[in-house]
């Protein structure tokens, strides 16, 4: 009978062990997002992708001109970010090139900001990015702009 009463435990024992470790994998743990699937579920309006072809929202500097930096935004404060535009007010720093650009010197304007015509991402077309991005120039600009500058930005 002790014999029988040990063999009852341990079977016991190792049928609960097996339901444990059964149940536990049989559901597998949800891992954790990735960076990207995170940034695309908070998403939710469009994006501006920088020149390395990454998705931003709100960020604080933004290269414009992605070839040699001879024009930034920076300090950018973000008004709104919505489905159709966004608009921010920050400090266009822009290479005078003169008398050329390697031996020129940057110079700092005050600059509105606003990004509008959504479309889809080209890199993942469930994303929106904002298409187009207009610079106007409350007071100083650079000599070779106008008040009011309209660029197309890539996809």
């Amino acid at each position: 009978m002790r014999h029988t009463t040990r063999t009852v435990v341990m079977l016991g024992a190792a049928l609960g062990l097996t339901a444990a470790v059964g149940s536990a994998s049989a559901v597998p743990a949800a891992s954790p997002p990735t960076a990207r699937e995170a940034a695309v579920r908070q998403a939710t309006t469009p994006v501006l992708v920088d020149c390395f072809g990454k998705a931003q929202v709100r960020p604080g500097d933004f290269i414009l001109a992605c070839g040699d930096g001879n024009s930034r935004l920076v300090s950018l404060h973000w008004d709104s970010w919505g489905a159709e535009s966004a608009r921010a007010t920050g400090v266009n720093v822009v290479n005078d090139c003169d008398p050329y650009c390697a031996a020129g010197a940057f110079h700092p304007y005050a600059v509105v900001v606003k990004l509008d015509r959504p479309q889809p991402w080209k890199k993942d077309p469930q994303v929106q990015q904002y298409s187009r991005i207009t610079l106007t120039y409350p007071g100083a600009r650079p000599e070779q702009f106008g008040q009011v500058v309209t660029y197309p930005l890539s996809n």
